[in-house]
């Protein structure tokens, strides 16, 4: 019996059908180590790693690795784009609406996608997305401090 192995970032770009590049890789792992990045702070990690990189290669990157499933963008509004590994679980996000801080919060109710359309207008729908704003706790400390 063989134990089963997780693939390695770039089997996991082949298997999405995309060309295997140091530039992806590192930008694949940046965003999986990070929690939701923009692309300043992105082109960053994968500069710490490989070198040099334009803000347009991480942009064209970070499409093509979206495209595919293995990033999820996010926009809380009013906010640049952010980037983070967690896919596939249609999980929503909680947004200070102070600082900016974005977290991870599991799916509403049930099975995707969580929530009922209280009207579908005919669409099958598959995925929730759910946007929390409030304060959080360091900001609200900082308020009362």
């Amino acid at each position: 019996m063989t134990a089963s192995r997780t693939p390695s970032t770039a089997e996991e770009l082949r298997g999405a059908g995309l060309r295997v590049t140091a530039a992806r890789v590192a930008l694949l792992e940046t965003v999986r180590q990070g929690d939701h990045l923009g692309v300043e702070a992105l082109a960053s990690g994968v500069r710490d790693r490989v070198g040099h990189i334009s803000l347009q290669a991480v942009y064209e990157a970070l499409n093509a690795l979206t495209a595919a499933g293995l990033v999820r963008r996010i926009e809380p509004a009013g906010s640049p784009a952010l980037f983070e590994g967690r896919v596939g679980d249609n999980h929503h996000h909680i947004v200070c609406r102070e600082c900016g801080a974005v977290a991870d919060v599991d799916c509403a109710v049930g099975h995707a996608p969580c929530l009922n359309a209280s009207n579908d207008h005919g669409f099958t729908i598959d995925e929730a997305e759910v946007v929390y704003w409030g304060v959080c706790p360091d900001c609200s400390a900082s308020r009362t401090a």
